[in-house]
């Protein structure tokens, strides 16, 4: 099959995207890495189910016209995410697919990290990891440290990531950890691409 774009929903109030703490712009750095178009969904924050059916639907349904057929999520395990994702596609007559269901999560992640995939925490459940994680590099030492209980690829919620480079990237993206704060439990790791930084002081 042919990868036609990315899509991700985006909180239009912040610029950032949703859950993952992620700037707008740096979304943009990672898609053009790729060398695909990019779809973002806007959504507010708070975002209401319904609101979040809505502009979702109206991106798959742009999608659609234009040929896509399917869309392709990376849950592993998760059975409730999964079977919310198929009703939604289904209303609208899109194709999900599932290349890495059930994956043993340890052995994906040493794989990732294996195959030059590099990517920064950029958020942390504090009732599951302590601060310190925030901003660290995904890697072998990384895998090691985790807590207890928290899965390697942090399929439950534990962390999330930014990923900006690897195997699938024309170029790498050179970023770097700004501010870490803290709301609603959670720590966040401002992550800034190196080449924004230079444009805004030059400016």
């Amino acid at each position: 099959m042919e990868v036609a774009g990315l899509i991700t929903t985006v909180h239009e109030a912040t610029q950032r995207v949703a859950a993952h703490g992620v700037r707008e712009r740096l979304l943009e750095h990672q898609a053009a890495a790729c060398g695909l178009p990019l779809i973002k969904v806007p959504i507010p924050d708070p975002c209401p189910n319904e609101r979040y059916e809505q502009a979702l639907g109206a991106a798959l349904h742009e999608a659609k016209a234009q040929g896509v057929t399917a869309v392709c999520f990376g849950d592993l395990h998760l059975a409730d995410i999964r079977e919310y994702r198929e009703r939604v596609c289904a209303a609208w007559g899109i194709e999900p697919l599932f290349p890495i269901w059930h994956q043993d999560t340890g052995e994906l992640a040493r794989a990732m990290v294996a195959s030059g995939l590099r990517a920064r925490l950029t958020c942390v459940d504090l009732s599951l990891m302590p601060r310190a994680f925030v901003g660290r590099v995904f890697d072998e030492k990384l895998l090691r440290d985790l807590p207890d209980g928290v899965d390697p690829c942090g399929e439950n919620g534990e962390f999330h990531t930014f990923v900006y480079a690897g195997p699938i990237f024309e170029q790498s993206i050179a970023v770097r950890s700004g501010t870490v704060s803290e709301r609603d439990g959670f720590a966040w790791a401002d992550l800034v691409a190196e080449a924004d930084s230079a444009e805004a002081q030059s400016a």
